[in-house]
């Protein structure tokens, strides 16, 4: 069991000891105007020490003073070592998505981090502690900063949603708030600027907008104006705004990140309109004593949704052709990924799993890889996991991106889209054997970038991101390097992968938004039926390039199975 480790909020409880007269209770009757004068005196420096140290990075830049404590009490440190006050494990917020809703818990200090298997969703009618219903909740993740995030069923309609724990009893339910009005990350990247991720701005995707009429809130307590700090943006695109980050903020490490026991949240304000609500507590994008060492030659970024079953063949299949490490950024996953990765990793495979459970945010989840990857990676190509490189020449990855100029930060590489090719069931050795028909013209490309050459608005539109001045892109040639895109797949599989994903601003495929847009397929509409002769659509080139690759050099002799195949399902 992972613990953590308690961050000192014991100075506080000893003030309230002390205010409460708690200590030595049973003397007081007999204390002198002396020593009760020196209590005071103590009680004062406790209240001092805590009012400084909770606003010492509080500075309102501009007019307003900066306070910042510079006292130091060693023998308060000695005295808060002996008081072992431990708080509740508590719902910090709760998010409601179209189809579930993401409960945040928060853990007090060296506390064990609960499973799927202690806990319940409960459902309580309004004034009441009773629940009127119990389930369980589909999973309990950990995100990538070690919080823990449960995912239950919606509510209904006027039920209040909490958790039932095993051995606590029941949780006071949190704030709710939606998933599309929401500042949801808050990231500190290397210039010391916040990067915030948020929902609900509605800007035209591609477009890098005017930021004057935007600003940064930082504090504890978003609500309360007079202790939160203001900072005006720098940029702002899509649902990506970057602000500069209070000197007092930076000043203060142990509020940053998941070490400390109460972080800094961050909320994006729109002046004269609103402030979003917001999830955000702010971390660092990278880990701040690392080395920019680039140990990684090439690196991929991934999002997905209950594609376990090919992750597999898409990670093996890569590593053969020179990719060193995978970022998999799962998007509410309810399949077996988990073990999937835990299996690649005992292989010695470089993946990592990033719970990131916000919908149509793949834009922003590539942008947050990009901060991510960079200090390891010194190229990172973003591609789905239905999107395998394809090397006509037989060279690899390594032969491609070396040797260009240093003013070359991105190569854009052509897809071409697969068709079910006259199957109706999952192909049983991999997707690259299985389908061989396809489009004949490409549909568009995706990219293999340098993060550090990306601009800082880190706009991008899935396909390729915007550069900074100075660097450009190639257009790779298709007898050098293309992307097979088994796109439309059998039925089976292209129903689950379009669901939630038909564009970036629809939630859900069925609704009548964005009908002509190019991620939906030609002639589908908005209704999860089959259409017919779907086996043998999109086919209008046989292509078994790939194919003819991987059976050539990837079977093995002895068992005639490819990396990915199981023995078991050896003919």
């Amino acid at each position: 069991m992972r613990r953590r480790e308690d961050s000192g909020g014991s100075r506080i409880r000893l003030g309230y000891l002390l205010m409460a007269g708690m200590i030595d209770r049973k003397k007081r009757s007999v204390l002198s105007w002396g020593v009760l004068f020196l209590r005071c005196t103590l009680l004062l420096l406790c209240f001092a020490c805590f009012t400084f140290s909770a606003t010492r990075f509080l500075v309102i830049e501009g007019l307003q003073r900066r306070l910042v404590s510079k006292w130091n009490i060693p023998t308060m440190e000695a005295v808060s070592a002996a008081i072992s006050v431990t708080p509740a494990m508590s719902i910090r917020e709760t998010v409601i998505l179209p189809d579930q809703a993401l409960v945040f818990l928060k853990y007090p200090p060296s506390s064990s981090l609960f499973t799927k298997d202690d806990m319940n969703c409960i459902y309580l009618a309004p004034n009441s502690s009773q629940p009127q219903l119990e389930l369980s909740p589909a999973s309990v993740d950990c995100d990538y900063e070690n919080q823990q995030i449960v995912r239950c069923p919606l509510q209904p309609r006027g039920m209040i949603l909490s958790l039932a724990v095993k051995h606590k009893g029941n949780l006071i339910p949190g704030p709710v708030y939606r998933w599309d009005s929401l500042a949801y990350e808050a990231m500190i990247d290397r210039d010391n600027t916040t990067v915030v991720f948020v929902k609900g701005l509605n800007l035209r995707s591609g477009r890098v907008f005017n930021s004057s009429r935007f600003k940064c809130l930082y504090g504890w307590d978003l609500s309360t104006p007079r202790f939160v700090l203001r900072t005006g943006a720098i940029s702002l695109a899509q649902e990506i705004v970057r602000c500069r980050t209070p000197l007092s903020i930076l000043n203060s490490p142990q509020r940053i990140g998941s070490g400390s026991s109460d972080p800094i949240k961050v909320s994006v304000r729109i002046v004269g309109r609103r402030t979003l609500n917001s999830i955000a507590h702010l971390k660092h994008a990278s880990d701040p004593k690392s080395f920019d060492d680039k140990q990684h030659e090439i690196c991929i970024c991934t999002m997905l949704r209950n594609q376990a079953r090919f992750l597999r063949e898409w990670v093996m299949y890569h590593a053969r052709i020179g990719v060193q490490r995978w970022f998999i950024y799962d998007n509410n996953s309810d399949d077996d990924i988990e073990n999937v990765v835990v299996s690649l990793v005992r292989a010695n495979y470089n993946v990592t799993r990033y719970v990131w459970p916000w919908i149509k945010t793949q834009e922003a989840g590539f942008a947050h890889c990009a901060l991510r990857a960079r200090d390891s990676c010194k190229w990172v190509g973003f591609i789905d996991v239905d999107e395998f490189f394809h090397l006509p020449l037989g060279s690899s990855l390594h032969n491609i991106v070396a040797h260009r100029s240093s003013e070359v930060a991105e190569l854009r590489v052509l897809c071409h889209s697969f068709g079910p090719s006259g199957l109706k069931k999952i192909p049983e050795r991999g997707v690259m054997v299985g389908y061989t028909c396809r489009l004949a013209a490409p549909e568009r490309h995706k990219s293999i970038v340098k993060p550090e050459a990306l601009n800082s608005s880190l706009i991008n539109v899935v396909h390729h991101f915007h550069l900074k001045s100075g660097f450009r892109h190639v257009n790779m040639n298709r007898s050098e390097l293309v992307i097979n895109h088994y796109k439309y797949q059998v039925w089976e599989v292209f129903k689950e992968k379009f669901y939630r994903r038909v564009a970036t601003y629809v939630s859900d495929w069925q609704l009548e938004k964005n009908v002509g847009s190019r991620d939906r397929a030609p002639g589908l509409g908005t209704k999860a039926v089959e259409p017919e002769n779907w086996s043998t659509r999109f086919c209008q080139v046989k292509d078994t390039r790939l194919r003819d690759r991987i059976l050539e050099t990837l079977t093995d002799p002895e068992t005639s199975l490819l990396p990915w195949e199981d023995q078991k399902n050896k003919t």
